[in-house]
């Protein structure tokens, strides 16, 4: 089947016009992850589809610095949605759609700095090769409660967990909502559930090559939280939000296809995975510590992956247990993949995705054979035994896990100069503010006894 052209400038005039859109957002993404746009009204949709919309870069996280702060923004048209009515007071107003952009220099020479652009290197880097990296992903959310005046309360929105139903699950009628919505903007939905801790949920789409992955982790976070707020809810994608109970993860499962055959696949090859697969899986083994401070990368993530509450903390492989980093689900042909499930929903979905395929293709690239893979309970091997299957762990901390990115040369290689400087130092800032502040657990314990 021959791909569908992407709608040209003039195509997406006519569309705007026909369906009354007033405004159209350029959305960007900052090197943390943070979501951005530039709304413009219809007397500059002309303009913006040029990608001729200037902002100041001095402003947006890790961007620029004053003296070289003119930006542009060059609308991806594939992109295009319109985004649906969230609320009844949306009903009668003009609507409003979305581009995301690509962030340039004034001569139109793309920004080293755009996280969408680092991952557009790592996918050419990948085509060079012969392969397209296709990404599903599982990120999961709580839902809390505000109080009378609008403010977050810790409380979450119900007590349910795994696969209940309502009554006891009070977020189905929200997650229903928040998946009519996605497919009215084009998400193919697959499915989505009442999670294990209580108030916690999670919304699968389908798999799409990596860069329309990131795009789509970047508008499916916006719609959940823009739904639970007409709920007068909070959408949480905080890691580990409550102690005592699962952390939030955002699962990415991997495959690799060249001439539109899962190049994973090998039915003669041990645990039916090809060559290319092996050499991928010992990539991101390899590079697992490395990759952290971009998959994990807040104070809190490292809160989530502790043992005990189904997130990985050993660096190890799987055909079974979920209690190693990378778990190769049962399906195979076409569906073969790696699941990785570090990585968090706070993660910037364009730096992620990038680090991943940065360590792939270097075990591709190298040659690297994995360990074997780990059939048993890793949380009950003794360390004697870890240590006999070469078995690694995570970071503990924001600290190590940004020494150990600053150590690896194919992770940093893959972010960049610009993005490495800027996200390690404001890493580094994270963490020194996180040590300097004295919290409630630290009262509780030793104020009395000290």
């Amino acid at each position: 089947m021959t791909p569908t052209p992407p709608p040209t400038a003039q195509d997406l005039l006519g569309t705007l016009q026909q369906e009354g859109v007033e405004f159209l957002r350029l959305q960007f993404t900052d090197i943390l992850g943070t979501t951005k746009n530039v709304e413009v009204p219809q007397s500059q949709f002309e303009k913006a589809l040029r990608g001729d919309v200037t902002f100041d870069g001095s402003a947006v996280e890790g961007f620029t610095r004053v003296e070289e702060s003119d930006m542009l923004l060059r609308p991806d048209l594939s992109t295009f949605l319109i985004y649906p009515q969230f609320s009844r007071g949306d009903e009668g107003r003009g609507r409003v759609a979305r581009l995301i952009c690509d962030v340039t220099l004034p001569d139109g020479t793309p920004f080293e700095g755009d996280p969408r652009f680092v991952l557009k290197r790592q996918v050419e880097r990948a085509r060079g090769r012969g392969f397209e990296m296709f990404v599903g992903t599982e990120p999961e959310f709580f839902l809390f409660e505000r109080d009378a005046g609008g403010r977050v309360s810790p409380v979450t929105h119900d007590k349910a967990g795994y696969f209940d139903l309502a009554p006891v699950d009070k977020g189905e009628r929200i997650r229903r909502e928040i998946a009519g919505k996605l497919v009215q903007m084009g998400f193919e939905i697959e499915a989505a559930h009442h999670e294990v801790a209580p108030g916690q949920h999670e919304i699968d789409f389908r798999y799409a090559p990596a860069l329309e992955t990131a795009d789509r982790i970047a508008t499916f976070k916006f719609v959940v939280k823009r739904v639970a707020l007409e709920y007068g809810l909070l959408a949480s994608f905080l890691p580990k939000p409550i102690v005592g109970v699962n952390g939030s993860g955002m699962h990415c499962h991997l495959s690799l296809f060249r001439g539109g055959q899962n190049a994973f696949a090998d039915p003669g090859g041990e645990h039916g995975l090809s060559d290319t697969a092996r050499h991928f899986i010992a990539g991101l083994l390899e590079h697992a510590e490395g990759m952290a401070a971009i998959t994990n990368p807040l104070v809190n993530s490292y809160k989530r992956l502790v043992p005990g509450y189904e997130a990985p903390v050993n660096v190890a492989w799987s055909t079974s247990n979920r209690s190693a980093l990378i778990r190769i689900p049962a399906k195979r042909g076409n569906s073969t993949r790696a699941e990785v499930r570090m990585p968090d929903p706070s993660c910037n979905p364009y730096l992620t995705l990038a680090a991943l395929l940065a360590a792939g293709l270097d075990g591709i690239e190298q040659g690297l054979e994995p360990p074997p893979a780990i059939g048993r309970n890793i949380f009950r091997m003794t360390v004697r035994e870890k240590r006999h299957h070469r078995i690694r762990e995570l970071p503990a901390d924001l600290r190590e896990a940004v020494d150990e990115l600053e150590k690896d040369p194919v992770i940093a290689g893959a972010l960049g100069e610009h993005v490495m400087e800027h996200f390690v130092a404001a890493k580094r800032a994270e963490w020194r503010e996180y040590s300097a502040t004295v919290h409630p657990w630290e009262l509780e314990r030793y104020l009395d006894l000290i």
